[in-house]
């Protein structure tokens, strides 16, 4: 599941778009750890100076969280980068991308994307994660960018919004980016075969319904049931026309083949 930059928009299988939370510090409606699910202190703190502190996982300056506890996670005045303070929701995990953004996903997230413009990376989290002493998933280097794991499954650039995306070319259908939500057909071929499927359907019932039509229009006066086909028939093979000129003029997605 790809979860959107902001929000949790499903968009295709065991991909995750990570939401970052540096611009999300307080997240809202926090669940409440029971008796059974008590987990430990996620961020080691210190009092100094009568001030709660905590060092910042990314460069290390201490930052004030007093008066801050009920948030989630802190922004670090000297690097801009989110230290978490609290266990994540119930159900997600924080990741580390390698660019330093702190990422919120599922637990059963395989893969997930850094929305920051300047990265996109899609990382592996199933191929291999290192944890560091504050339980959070880090990239080991693994970043998916055109991932062998998964037969057929390659990364593609949006035809619309020009955004990286995972696709698997194997599964024979159009592509929808989880970015835009727009569809787009991966290479030429799928787009002209189906365009080419849809035309030949088209020019079969349109001959034919210009055949029933010449062959039977001095009967149709008498025969009403006669209208009601050659209507069925031309309205058929327009519909195929309007297919055919979908996949026609329909953008493409290409294939990316250099790594990052």
């Amino acid at each position: 599941m790809i979860l959107g930059a902001t929000g949790g928009q499903s968009v295709g299988p065991d991909i995750e778009r990570g939401p970052s939370v540096e611009n999300n510090l307080s997240l809202q409606n926090a669940h409440l750890p029971t008796a059974d699910e008590m987990p430990p202190p996620y961020v080691p703190s210190s009092v100094i100076g009568g001030k709660v502190m905590i060092a910042c996982r990314v460069c290390g300056s201490m930052m004030d969280i007093t008066g801050k506890k009920e948030l989630h996670v802190v922004k670090c005045e000297n690097c801009n980068e989110a230290t978490p303070v609290k266990q994540a929701p119930p159900g997600k995990k924080y990741v580390r991308c390698p660019c330093n953004c702190l990422l919120i996903c599922k637990l059963s997230a395989q893969r997930i994307a850094c929305p920051r413009s300047n990265c996109k990376r899609i990382i592996n989290l199933s191929s291999g994660q290192a944890t560091n002493p504050l339980n959070i998933p880090t990239s080991t280097g693994h970043e998916s960018h055109a991932p062998g794991s998964v037969p057929g499954m390659c990364r593609v650039t949006c035809g619309h919004c020009v955004e990286p995306f995972l696709f698997n070319t194997l599964t024979n259908t159009l592509a929808r980016c989880p970015h835009c939500r727009r569809l787009s057909t991966v290479g030429y071929d799928f787009a002209r075969t189906r365009g080419l499927v849809f035309i030949i359907l088209f020019l079969l019932f349109f001959g034919t319904a210009c055949g029933v039509t010449i062959g039977t229009h001095l009967y149709a006066t008498k025969t009403h049931w006669l209208i009601a086909l050659y209507v069925a028939l031309f309205l058929i093979s327009f519909v195929f026309l309007f297919r055919s000129l979908y996949f026609f003029t329909m953008k493409v997605s290409t294939i990316e083949t250099n790594s990052r």
